[in-house]
């Protein structure tokens, strides 16, 4: 397995709160095969993070997701496919991440790996909708990404995920994130540079510029 010179930051979301969840398991296989390439990783743990709206921003959780995605270069959202759609625990995790905290981003530029879990036949509706939800976040979100049917078919009692098809993929789901991360590192403010926020930037600028000349007279 090929290794790079720079590590990148990678965060885990997972949207299941079971004690064995499978979405878990693979995001842990996916952090495991990612570290191997260099990358920095960490996970937030959704187990106390309050219904989005119920409680005031500055919550601890809600402050230390904030902060985590802030820390993060990269991100990976596993979610399992519930009635043929994302969990609430993963869409309740995304819903505390605003699009930008005064001046900051939490989540523009980043790059987005999108992955989920089924209890039967291959499905691909969560990772679609994650991948909605990336884009609306302004995520960089690879062309590569996991589906895994059947999951409670495809790790081992110790939470290891079975050699398989599957497994191939999220290696090289893992090895396509770590890549386009590194890639974009530095290319990031270029890239997320857009007219209409210059132009928005500019009318303040010329406002702000009025207001004082019109304080010193």
């Amino acid at each position: 397995m090929t290794t790079f010179d720079h590590p990148s930051r990678i965060l885990f979301l997972d949207g299941s709160l079971r004690d064995r969840s499978y979405s878990r398991l693979l995001a842990e296989e996916a952090a495991h095969i990612i570290q191997e390439f260099g990358a920095q990783v960490k996970f937030f743990d959704p187990t106390e993070l309050p219904i989005y709206g119920s409680v005031p921003d500055t919550h601890p959780k809600v402050q230390e997701l904030r902060e985590l995605s802030l820390w993060s270069e990269g991100q990976v959202w596993s979610s399992p496919e519930l009635h043929g759609q994302i969990s609430g625990i993963m869409k309740n995790q995304i819903d505390w991440i605003p699009l930008s905290i005064g001046a900051v981003r939490p989540t523009q530029g980043r790059t987005l790996a999108v992955m989920q879990v089924s209890g039967g036949s291959q499905s691909f509706n969560a990772v679609n909708t994650l991948r909605i939800l990336g884009r609306w976040m302004r995520m960089f979100t690879i062309p590569n990404q996991s589906s895994v049917a059947k999951a409670y078919q495809e790790f081992n009692e110790d939470g290891t995920m079975k050699d398989s098809l599957y497994r191939d993929r999220v290696v090289d789901v893992m090895e396509e994130l770590y890549k386009f991360t590194l890639l974009l590192r530095d290319k990031i403010d270029y890239l997320s540079d857009r007219y209409s926020e210059r132009k928005e930037k500019a009318a303040k600028e010329v406002i702000e510029v009025a207001n004082k000349a019109l304080k010193v007279n």
